[in-house]
C-alpha cells in the first residue's frame, strides 16, 4: 500500500529520491485536475505543474504538518492558476451568434473533474490510516472485476460471515480517518 505522508514528506524533505518521486506521482493527478478546471492549455498547465513542484521543493521545509500537504498542493496550484490567468490577462474567446454565446451558461464539467480527483485522493489518503487488515478488505470489496465472499475469506483467512461486520467496522473507521474528517457527507458522497 502507499506510504503516509507522515513518513514521506520527511523523508523528501531529507532528500529521498523515491520519497519525492512517490509524492509527486501520487499528487500529480490533482494537480492536473486543478490545471483542467482552470481550463488552461497544455502549455500553460505544464508550466503550472513544474512552478508547483519548484514551489513544494522551496517550501517542503517549512511544512510543519504533513497531512497538510494535499492542501497546500491544492492552494498553491489554484494560486498558480490564477496568477497565470491574470497575467496572461486571458478571455474565454465565444461567438455571439452561437446558442452558448456570451449569456448562455453550460455545464462546468472540468469542476466535477476536480471534485472527482480530490474525492479520490482524499479516499487514498483515508485508506493509508486504516490497518493493513481493514484496507485489504474493503480494497477487495471494490475490486473490478468483483471477488466473491469465498475468495475474500481465503485471501484474508476470515470466516465468509464476519466479513459484512468487518466491512461495515472498516467504514466506520475509515469516515473517521484525519483526511475525511470535517467534510460534509455531501462532499465525500456518504450520509
Amino acid at each position: 500500500m502507499t506510504d503516509p505522508l507522515s513518513m514521506l514528506v520527511p523523508a523528501a524533505r531529507d532528500g529521498d529520491q523515491h520519497a519525492w518521486d512517490t509524492i509527486v506521482d501520487r499528487f500529480l493527478p490533482l494537480v492536473d485536475a486543478i490545471v483542467r478546471g482552470h481550463r488552461l492549455s497544455e502549455a500553460d498547465g505544464d508550466d503550472v505543474s513544474q512552478t508547483v513542484w519548484l514551489r513544494l521543493v522551496e517550501h517542503l521545509g517549512d511544512l510543519r504538518e504533513p497531512a497538510a500537504l494535499p492542501g497546500w498542493i491544492r492552494t498553491t496550484t489554484r494560486n498558480e492558476c490564477l496568477r497565470l490567468l491574470a497575467a496572461r490577462g486571458r478571455v474565454r474567446p465565444v461567438d455571439p451568434q452561437e446558442p452558448t454565446g456570451l449569456d448562455a451558461v453550460s455545464e462546468d464539467v472540468a469542476a466535477a473533474d476536480l471534485l472527482a480527483a480530490e474525492r479520490r485522493q482524499l479516499l487514498r489518503e483515508a485508506l493509508t490510516e486504516l490497518p493493513e487488515a481493514r484496507r485489504e478488505l474493503l480494497l477487495l470489496l471494490l475490486a473490478d472485476p468483483p471477488v466473491g465472499y469465498e475468495e475474500i475469506s481465503r485471501r484474508l483467512k476470515i470466516p465468509i460471515g464476519s466479513i459484512g461486520p468487518t466491512r461495515a467496522r472498516a467504514l466506520d473507521q475509515l469516515r473517521r480517518t484525519r483526511a475525511l474528517r470535517g467534510l460534509g457527507p455531501d462532499r465525500v458522497g456518504g450520509r
